[in-house]
């Protein structure tokens, strides 16, 4: 470099701020104070990371820039500002939007959405497979679409029958499927384990069926015990007429009975099969939970006493659910 050369970025190296970090490095604002050069100075030779040092450091090996210059010239005047390093926002569930019930989390629709938004949702699409129809049971099927905006894609479903929705909100089906089968989504896409409130039933989901099978605890001078069933009376022997009488009315009790379980097995019978929406349905949730296709077949038989292939529409919306919370 020519000494002329060397006062003219001088002269611009006295105008630019110059920062020091703990560690030791040092960084240069530019002109417009809207970008920071890396500048190192060392035994070993300087160097910074603008153009003007990586366009002429190849013509000449003492190339000095004017960020280069600014260091050299602060040093001994100690005129540096301190700089630190930020740390870069991570996408983080809001805890608002985090329940617990019975020792279990569970996040909100909106704290998924939001964290959706912060790790860059470019589009949700939903697309409704199965419309709510008296053969299936009024049962409703949404497949969503996640997209990121690096490409990636998020598929899932979500289903709502009034089997598996709130009696407040069972009259709005299409969109409780929907919003479970983009919740559903947004789980793979946020990498979330914790599963979304709106996609429980009630809050029997979280309890479990044993909490209602408990048996009744009463207090007794201090002490808890479990109370025990009333022993049945033992009946009185009855009359020769009067027990004729009531064979023939328990034989009358039977046959409506009988009558009922057929007329049951009968209505049972006249459902129609699986829709093909319901079979895609399970299919694709088996492949996502890792099922293979002889331990699905398994699990239909032990549960309805067919294979897939014979589920009723009825059948095949519990056994979707099933393999949802298998999840």
């Amino acid at each position: 470099m020519t000494a002329k050369e060397i006062a003219k970025r001088n002269q611009k190296a006295e105008q630019l701020k110059v920062l020091q970090t703990d560690d030791g490095q040092f960084f240069v604002e530019s002109g417009e104070g809207k970008i920071l050069y890396n500048v190192s100075i060392d035994d070993e030779g300087n160097t910074c990371t603008c153009g003007d040092f990586n366009k002429n450091i190849k013509k000449d090996k003492n190339f000095r820039c004017k960020h280069i210059l600014s260091v050299m010239n602060t040093i001994p005047t100690g005129n540096v500002e301190n700089g630190k390093f930020l740390d870069r926002h991570k996408p983080k569930l809001d805890p608002r939007f985090i329940i617990q019930i019975e020792g279990n989390e569970f996040c909100k629709y909106q704290g998924l959405l939001d964290l959706g938004h912060q790790k860059g949702i470019l589009s949700i699409e939903v697309e409704l497979l199965q419309l709510p129809t008296k053969d299936n049971g009024n049962f409703v099927i949404c497949k969503a679409t996640v997209i990121s905006k690096t490409g990636e894609t998020y598929t899932d479903i979500g289903d709502a029958s009034p089997e598996n929705c709130n009696a407040r909100v069972a009259k709005h089906l299409c969109r409780i499927a929907s919003t479970r089968s983009i919740a559903r989504a947004l789980r793979s896409f946020t990498n979330i384990g914790m599963t979304c409130l709106e996609e429980l039933a009630d809050l029997n989901d979280v309890l479990g069926s044993d909490q209602s099978k408990k048996a009744t605890v009463k207090k007794t001078a201090g002490k808890t015990e479990t109370q025990k069933p009333k022993a049945k009376a033992i009946p009185k022997k009855k009359a020769p007429a009067k027990a004729a009488k009531d064979n023939k009315t328990a034989s009358k009790a039977e046959e409506k009975v009988e009558s009922k379980v057929e007329t049951e097995d009968k209505g049972k019978a006249d459902q129609p099969l699986m829709s093909e929406a319901q079979k895609r349905a399970v299919y694709n949730l088996s492949r996502r939970r890792g099922i293979s296709v002889e331990e699905l077949e398994a699990m239909a038989k032990d549960a309805f006493g067919c294979e897939i292939g014979n589920l009723n529409s009825t059948d095949a919306s519990a056994f979707i659910r099933q393999l949802q919370q298998a999840a």
